[in-house]
């Protein structure tokens, strides 16, 4: 396996807020396709390299309780924690060092829709 992960979805139920709250938190603009009952906002593979989208469908429900994705913060954990705030999100866990030796930093977030995601710094 070259990597771990391929793809990932996140479940938006507005979708507008949903796109708008990770375009402020990555400075990316996300590309936004409609298919009949989906709406979907893909990341940009270019910068981020294996991704994933932002989706609104029938049976895609945003969770605090689900899988946690963490987002590649080596370079800008602080800055991602600050525009989480202006972004509309909610910090569940302040940046925090692992416990075990030289694993880095990671802090928890709630998205715009409620769900958790992660943000990782091997520094």
């Amino acid at each position: 396996m070259k990597n771990l992960i391929t793809w990932f979805e996140i479940p938006a139920k507005d979708f507008k807020r949903a796109v708008n709250f990770y375009e402020k938190l990555l400075g990316h603009k996300l590309k936004i396709y409609e298919c009949e009952t989906e709406k979907m906002a893909f990341f940009p593979e270019k910068d981020f390299g294996n991704c994933g989208m932002i989706s609104q469908a029938k049976g895609f429900n945003p969770s605090e309780d689900g899988v946690v994705i963490y987002f590649d913060a080596t370079d800008n954990l602080d800055d991602l924690i600050l525009r989480t705030k202006k972004a509309g999100g909610k910090i569940l866990k302040d940046k925090c060092k692992i416990e075990a030796e030289g694993r880095g930093h990671f802090a928890l977030v709630k998205d715009s829709e409620g769900n958790r995601i992660g943000y990782y710094s091997e520094d």
